[in-house]
């Protein structure tokens, strides 16, 4: 005889609705997860960035072979100018803590920094490309992927899963198949008379490049967009103006200026102002990692118009490489990334005034609090904290 209350057990279980039996998601639903919308909003502000990129490329090409005006640094200070005018001022006019003054009495002397590496690091890709060829260029530039991720990982404390590493190996794949279609053509561009210098300026350029990337995706998940923005117009155009008055004045003054000279400089500036405008938005919705594989496909963008600008030879390992490309980002954004909050990142952080440290369980196994996905956010954030 059963008792009472198993009686009532069973009875239960038989009585359940079979509408909550659970079924496996069938392929289609699958699919659908993986190609969300988010995805291919993301997908799409990446390749963003590498249209702007394209332009700053195909200006810059016609300033220096069609016009002779071989001027980086002047290029980059009128950058640096227009993020002044616009950010800098932005900051000069609020109140409070995010005031101009008061944001330079707490961190001047690291955005200083920050905007030195910003500076050079342009500087040093853009002057491999009189020493080494653009092959070497395209595969040595690559180097920032690796700077980017192991940065990430220990500073950003950023947890990758095996898929991401997939995606990123992908992608350099389809990088390494544009190169060799570029050989396989001859579309080997530069002179190569000192190529390993040239080598050694586009790794030193990239390693730049990575810390000033993953600086910049801790300042605008951190702080503020507008702040990263700011600082780098006020010290970009002081450093960048010192430097274009060593370096590079009597280039400039060798420039036959014209109407057409003039629209290629405004062009160029239109697109590299877009680019730093608009790369901290993505950043801040994805991440540094996640740009810097999404620009790989600049290079291509580049060609493609060169096909028709510059009669470059065409190739279809060309079209293979975008494809292999876009394979690896959806592979890199189909899974989520995780903070791993340490504990002792935690003694970094301070309220506003600087007195209480936030409180951490120090036993126990450590757990990821917050989690964060190159797409979107999964679990809510804590509530900001304020570096001092």
């Amino acid at each position: 005889m059963i008792p009472e209350h198993q009686n009532h057990v069973v009875t239960t279980i038989e009585t359940i609705p079979p509408e909550t039996v659970t079924t496996s998601p069938t392929l289609y639903q699958r699919i659908r997860k993986v190609f969300s919308r988010e995805l291919m909003v993301t997908l799409a502000l990446g390749q963003v960035l590498s249209l702007l990129i394209c332009g700053i490329g195909l200006t810059s090409k016609y300033l220096a072979n069609d016009y002779h005006a071989n001027t980086p640094v002047f290029q980059s200070f009128l950058n640096y100018i227009l993020l002044f005018l616009v950010y800098t001022t932005t900051l000069a006019v609020r109140q409070g803590e995010e005031n101009l003054l008061a944001i330079l009495k707490r961190r001047w002397w690291k955005y200083m920094i920050l905007g030195l590496i910003d500076i050079e690091a342009n500087y040093l890709v853009i002057k491999a490309y009189q020493y080494t060829t653009l092959t070497s260029v395209q595969l040595l530039d690559c180097f920032v992927i690796p700077v980017v991720l192991l940065l990430s990982w220990f500073f950003l404390l950023v947890r990758y899963k095996v898929v991401h590493f997939v995606g990123v190996g992908v992608c350099l794949l389809g990088m390494g198949c544009m190169v060799g279609a570029d050989v396989l053509v001859g579309r080997q561009q530069g002179f190569g008379d000192h190529k390993l210098l040239g080598d050694l300026l586009v790794l030193a350029g990239a390693t730049l490049y990575g810390i000033s990337n993953v600086c910049e995706e801790f300042i605008v998940k951190n702080l503020s967009r507008v702040e990263f923005l700011g600082m780098m117009g006020l010290f970009g155009s002081f450093f960048s103006g010192i430097q274009l008055a060593v370096m590079e004045h009597k280039q400039l003054l060798r420039v036959q200026w014209n109407w057409q000279i003039g629209l290629l400089y405004i062009g160029f500036s239109a697109c590299m102002f877009g680019l730093y405008s608009f790369m901290p938005i993505v950043i801040k919705r994805t991440s540094a990692t996640a740009v810097n594989l999404s620009l790989l496909t600049a290079d291509l963008y580049s060609l493609f118009c060169g096909l028709f600008l510059f009669q470059y030879k065409f190739s279809g390992l060309y079209l293979l490489s975008f494809c292999i490309m876009a394979l690896g980002l959806v592979f890199y954004f189909s899974a989520s990334t995780y903070v791993a909050q340490d504990p002792r990142v935690y003694k970094q952080f301070r309220n506003a005034g600087g007195n209480n440290i936030i409180d951490t369980p120090t036993s126990g196994p450590l757990e990821p609090s917050v989690t964060y996905t190159s797409l979107r956010q999964e679990i809510e954030e804590e509530p900001r904290i304020r570096v001092a």
